[in-house]
Formats: structure tokens, sequence, C-alpha cells
């Protein structure tokens, strides 16, 4: 016996029966249209240009993971910056809320990389090979398989293209463009992320499409968290539009004519007139399909509008001001303000002072030796030379082979350098002691370390 049918879709992108429900939205080239295609075409220049941009010497973003490096806007962030780090993601994090409680799901609708290369790339190539909703394109001669095959062939370059982008940010320009002029076999597992990327993006947008931010994006399902009745969304007047009339206005009817134009425009297949949705992305389709019909029907425009749900029935006006949003404006003002304080006291250099390989220790002549490794990485963005000393250790000696030693700008180099110290200044084999590592330019850093020797003295040499 076969399950009943429900009596409504349960979701945009099925049909009452389970299958797949293609959507392919009606477009109308209203003021909202226009604006988010220049926001579009701006953020995919962006995408694609940024990984080329420079700061001096250094590229605007890359991310290079196998050297644990991410460099943002010419500062390189080493793994020791993770407070850093923590901080950036936090504030981008709490400035998403901010907005969402601001203007509900604008993300989505304007910037959100799912929809700007489905609504103005991919869907537009669509087009060129099925022709548009409306009729207003007849699409390309080709027919049937033939045409899909060609249609699908653009969409795999495209992809490629967004998969070689992807790459640059992780692997930077220079070896990207050497990479494309070698066989894949010299590089594989860059060719192997990118096959990847390529692929994924593909399906996504061939086929998966919609359903990204209707089944998969967490973005929709925590708006409810985020929102309040005060928040700019999309919306339907009712008070307005209600009773409607079908196909035309009517005496005693409301301004909406049950024409279905913003059912049609929308990318994602839901009806705005039911009230807010998860499934809604606030691209703002309706809004322009819906001020065209009125348009025709002599009606004023904003029947659909972006409006708050408070306003929408009938309540107050909304307030820009309120608890929530200075909540969350205070709390992203802390971690900016933490973040600008912790980058401004990362210094030019990070220094690491680490015990040699082998023994922890020699006896040569009558003294303790320690093998010490100091590591220094140059952050500047020029040469400096530094000296390494042994800081307020009576009875210890520092011997370096090098010293002072230079290290390139932006650079990382480890030296070698020993410590002889008499056992008889040692507590129990052990000795707290410091070392200075300066570039004369104004940096200077003070390490602490522990020399070893052996156990069986017993001098007043410091505390372990």
């Amino acid at each position: 016996m076969s399950a009943p049918l429900p009596s409504h879709r349960v979701l945009p992108t099925l049909n009452a029966d389970g299958t797949r429900r293609w959507i392919h939205p009606r477009l109308y080239r209203g003021p909202k249209w226009r604006a988010r295609r220049v926001a579009a075409w701006a953020l995919m220049a962006l995408f694609t240009g940024l990984p080329w941009m420079r700061v001096g010497e250094k590229p605007v973003v890359l991310l290079d993971v196998p050297k644990r490096e991410f460099t943002l806007f010419g500062h390189t962030f080493l793994p020791t910056d993770g407070v850093l780090l923590m901080l950036l993601l936090l504030s981008i994090f709490v400035t998403v809320v901010l907005a969402t409680a601001l203007v509900g799901r604008a993300w989505c609708g304007w910037a959100c990389p799912q929809t700007v290369y489905m609504e103005f790339l991919y869907r537009p190539l669509e087009w060129l090979f099925d022709g548009t909703p409306d009729g207003k394109r007849s699409g390309t001669v080709l027919r049937g398989g033939l045409r899909r095959a060609a249609k699908y062939a653009l969409y795999l370059v495209v992809s490629a293209f967004l998969g070689n982008t992807f790459l640059a940010y992780f692997v930077g320009t220079d070896a990207l463009v050497r990479w494309s002029m070698r066989s894949p076999f010299e590089h594989p597992a860059p060719f192997l992320v990118m096959a990847i990327v390529t692929g994924l993006t593909f399906f996504d947008f061939a086929y998966f499409r919609e359903q990204m931010c209707t089944v998969i994006c967490p973005y929709a399902r925590i708006q409810s968290v985020l929102l309040d009745r005060q928040s700019l969304v999309v919306g339907y007047d009712a008070r307005r539009g209600e009773p409607r009339s079908k196909g035309k206005s009517k005496p005693g009817s409301g301004d909406c004519i049950d024409c279905f134009a913003c059912v049609k425009a929308c990318p994602t297949g839901i009806d705005i007139r039911q009230g807010l949705q998860l499934e809604c992305v606030a691209c703002a389709q309706c809004v322009d399909a819906c001020d065209s019909i009125m348009d025709r029907i002599k009606k004023p425009r904003g029947l659909v509008r972006y409006a708050a749900q408070q306003s929408l029935e009938g309540g107050t006006p909304a307030r820009l001001v309120r608890p929530r949003v200075l909540a969350y404006a205070a709390l992203l003002a802390v971690l900016v303000v933490a973040l600008v304080a912790t980058a401004r006291t990362r210094g030019d250099a990070e220094v690491t002072v680490l015990r040699g390989l082998g023994a922890p220790f020699e006896m040569r002549e009558g003294l303790a030796v320690n093998q010490i490794r100091v590591k220094v990485r140059n952050r500047s963005d020029a040469p400096r030379r530094y000296r390494i000393e042994l800081f307020d250790a009576p009875g210890a000696r520092l011997i370096a082979p090098e010293n002072p030693f230079e290290v390139a700008a932006d650079a990382q180099r480890s030296t070698s350098v020993f410590v002889m110290a008499d056992p008889k200044s040692l507590f129990h084999g052990v000795r707290n002691v410091r070392f200075r590592v300066s570039d004369g330019a104004g940096y200077s850093s003070i390490v602490p370390y522990r020399l070893l020797g052996p156990e069986n003295t017993g001098g007043p040499g410091g505390t372990p």
C-alpha cells in the first residue's frame, strides 16, 4: 500500500508527489534588480581580482595552510597570532548578527556567493541556451541533447575558472600561473583540490541550485533567533492587499489581483503572501515583480516591500535603535577595540628559544654547556640584524658563532648559541636565566630559559 500524498507542497523545491520541482524564476528588471546586478558584478570582480592585488610586496589575501601563514591586506599572521584570528572571526560573526537584526537576510539576497553567481552568472548563461521564462529571449538554435551538452560544457568551463580562482587564495597567483603551464602530474595535490572545487561548483549551480539555500544553508535556521519583529524583511502588506480579486481590482477588494507575479519571480519558489518563511533570501525580486503589476493597474507601489513585520501588521513604526541592536553593537565595539589593541601590541619580530638537539647539556672543562636554538621571525618589511645577549646571569657565559645575525624581511631564521655555566651556580641541576634579543631599531624582547646541569650540586644559583 502506497503512502498518501500530502495535501500541499512540503518544500518549495518538491512537488506533492516528492519529485523535484525545477524553479525557473521570471525576471522583472526593476530598480531592486538593477541595484543587485551592480552589487553582484562588483563582488564577482572583487572575488576574481583579489588574489592578484598586492600591498607592497605581499598579496592582499593569501591563506597558506601548509606554511600556516595567513596574509590579509599585506599583514602576515602566524599560528601564534591565534588570538588575533579568533577576534577577527568573532567580529565578522557579530557583524553578521548585527546586520541581520537590522536588515534581515540582506546578505543572502545581495552578497552571498550562492545567490550572486546563480542569479547573475549561471542563470543568464542558462537563458542563452534555454531562453527566458517570459519568452523575451528564445535561446540558442541548438535543440535537445546537443543544447544541454553545450550548456553544461559552458557551465564546466566557468566552474573551472572559479575553481582556479578559489585555489589562488591558498597558493598565490604566481604558483597558479606556473602550474597552469605544466602537466597536472607535476602538482597532483593542488590539481586535485582545483578539480574537486570545480566539480562541487558545477554540481551546485547545474543541479542543486536553490536547494543550497532552502535545505543546506544553516543561516535560514538560525534567523529566527537573530530577527525580531522590527527587523527589516521583505513582506506582503495583507491589510492593503486582502481580500484578493482575480485578474483585476474590484470595488471592495484589496490591491492584490492574485496574478502570482511575486511567486513566478521568486528564485526559491515561495509565495511571499504567506508571510515570512525560512526559504526567503530577501532578494526583493518579488518587490520588483509586484511593483510592475501595480504600475499596470494604476495602484501605488509597495504592496510587497521591505518593511518590519510590526509595521506590516499595523503596529508602530520600526525603531532602528532598540535593546537587541545596542547589545550587538556594544559587543562588536568591544571586539574591534580588543582586535586593534592586540594587533598594536604585536611586535616587529617573534622570538622562540628552544633547547638544542641531542643531549640536554655537556660537561666541558668543568663547566655545564647548554646548546640552545634561537629562532627569530622578522615581521618587518626590511632586513634586520638581531643581537642575542645573556641577561642578568652572573657566572654564565654566552658563546654565539654569529652575533648579531641577519634575518631577511618577512622571513624566519634559526641560529645556535651555547651557554657555559659553573655547575655550582645551578640549584639541583637547574638555573633560570633570561635572553635579550634586540635589533637596534627599537625592538627588544626578553625570553626566559632554564639551564640544565649535573644534579649532584646544590649551589645558590637561583630556584628552578
